[in-house]
């Protein structure tokens, strides 16, 4: 029998359990009359120490989180408020990853989540609810330790929020997989040790997963 590589796997959220809630901000810049990806763009403008990066930290309120993304928006160009872009933030459930969450632990794996969150809302971007019945709390519950940036005070891909995850596990990164949608949070994760997936599609995840775990996944 093969000797187990890894003891963990540990998820990111949105974008990796559900689809990328980059489709939605597409969605809504087509809507408005922006140009694609310019959500991104914003948010990946002083990336430390913008609206976004405060509010996943939650430094900040819902209400400076609207005022300081309009106007970060408005400097490069375009009208934009904050409510908006939260009011999309949530993604759809992949099934077949809930499947694979399913079938991991049954095979023996321990399964955690780190996610970046913002405290307000609901949905996959947005800090846990107390809903039971809530269908992102029954994928929440499969997790035996979740980590949210709004509730840490730490955000990916600050290595910390990792060995915090680690901490929680007992476990060495070396012992642990890792998969996010976006390779900025993946290489942190690589650096520490961690066998680092960076998600392009639920199917493409699946398939490296599956090698990874030696599973048939989904």
């Amino acid at each position: 029998m093969t000797e187990r590589r890894f003891d963990a796997v540990i998820f990111d959220f949105g974008g990796v359990i559900t689809a990328s809630p980059f489709e939605a901000f597409n969605r809504l810049e087509e809507q408005r009359g922006l140009p694609r990806d310019f959500v991104r763009r914003v948010n990946a403008t002083n990336p430390d120490s913008n609206a976004w990066a405060q509010f996943e930290r939650a430094a900040i309120e819902p209400a400076q989180f609207d005022e300081l993304f309009a106007a970060e928006a408005a400097a490069l160009g375009h009208a934009l408020d904050g409510a908006s872009v939260l009011a999309v933030l949530s993604g759809s459930i992949r099934p077949a990853m809930v499947t694979a969450l399913d079938q991991l632990r049954d095979a023996g794996y321990r399964l955690a989540c780190i996610t970046n969150n913002v405290p307000a809302g609901h949905g996959a971007g947005m800090a846990r609810s107390s809903d039971r019945t809530d269908a992102y709390e029954q994928v929440f519950a499969r997790f035996e330790h979740v980590i949210e940036s709004s509730k840490a005070g730490v955000r990916k891909p600050d290595p910390r929020i990792y060995l915090m995850m680690c901490e929680a596990l007992g476990l060495e990164p070396g012992a642990c997989v890792y998969l996010d949608d976006l390779g900025i949070n993946c290489k942190p994760a690589a650096q520490l040790g961690m066998h680092a997936i960076k998600v392009t599609s639920g199917e493409q995840a699946l398939a490296d997963l599956s090698r990874a775990v030696g599973l048939d996944l989904g």
